[in-house]
């Protein structure tokens, strides 16, 4: 006579997936449920085998890039390496910061900050009206593109009205100017002026970058050779698409103090 099999012995074995195995000590869910969510799975030790979860979100690599508005190099870099990063990978891969001062020098004159730049006055000018336009927009996804703008035509400095009908027409250039042209402006700038001089180790040239808190010489060439195999690389997270894709190397340039 067949030994006769509990119920709920049944009911178990009907409801685990074929190759999920048995339920483990400190898993309370049934089978059908493992892979519902990624802290269930933990607990009945069925990552393996869920195939739907995606992997735990991870931190955006952090890029900032101390830089000159006239420098050939930085101009380059920004727009050729940067910006087409940016566009690249999705926004919680990378997070950039923009410090636009490079080698230019301060100085008070009756309590009002005064700068003089590697690149003359029309490029304290550009680092000033970047450094406002950053200010006034907030929004990075907003700022960069026109930045981008600015940076890839003939003149800097007088491309912001078109820049802005184009990539942010709800920005109030009136707004733009009146920071360059008061107070807010040198102060802004001030505030650049302390961050660059605050690097560890001291820039040596621009663009200088540095990526996760560090600058390194082999950091640097590589982010100016293919900065977006840089990024793909260092990102921990799951990678995205663009980073099957890898940029042709060049020489590494810069703008020395």
């Amino acid at each position: 006579m067949a030994t006769a099999v509990p119920l709920a012995l049944l009911v178990l074995v009907a409801l685990l997936a074929p190759g999920l195995g048995v339920a483990f000590p400190g898993c309370e869910y049934p089978a059908h449920l493992w892979c519902s969510s990624r802290e269930i799975a933990v607990a009945c030790q069925a990552e393996s085998r869920c195939a739907n979860l995606s992997r735990p979100a991870a931190a955006p690599v952090e890029l900032s890039l101390y830089y000159e508005s006239l420098c050939p190099a930085c101009r380059e870099f920004l727009v050729q390496q940067l910006f087409t990063t940016w566009l690249l990978l999705p926004t919680e891969v990378l997070n950039i910061t923009l410090v636009p001062y490079g080698n230019a020098e301060e100085r008070s004159i009756s309590g009002k900050w005064q700068f003089q730049c590697q690149h003359g006055p029309e490029e304290c000018l550009g680092n000033m009206i970047e450094t406002c336009l950053m200010h006034e927009a907030e929004n990075f996804s907003t700022y960069f593109p026109v930045i981008f703008c600015m940076e890839s035509g003939s003149s800097v400095t007088k491309n912001l009205e078109a820049c802005l009908q184009i990539y942010a027409p709800q920005l109030d250039r009136s707004h733009v100017a009146a920071c360059v042209q008061g107070d807010t402006g040198a102060a802004l700038m001030h505030r650049n002026a302390q961050l660059t001089q605050a690097l560890d180790p001291p820039h040596q040239y621009v663009p200088w970058v540095v990526i996760n808190g560090k600058h390194t010489d082999e950091l640097q060439a590589q982010a100016q050779s293919s900065l977006l195999r840089l990024i793909c690389r260092l990102y921990q997270g799951e990678k995205p698409e663009a980073c099957g894709g890898s940029g042709s190397p060049k020489g590494l340039t810069g703008c020395r103090r």
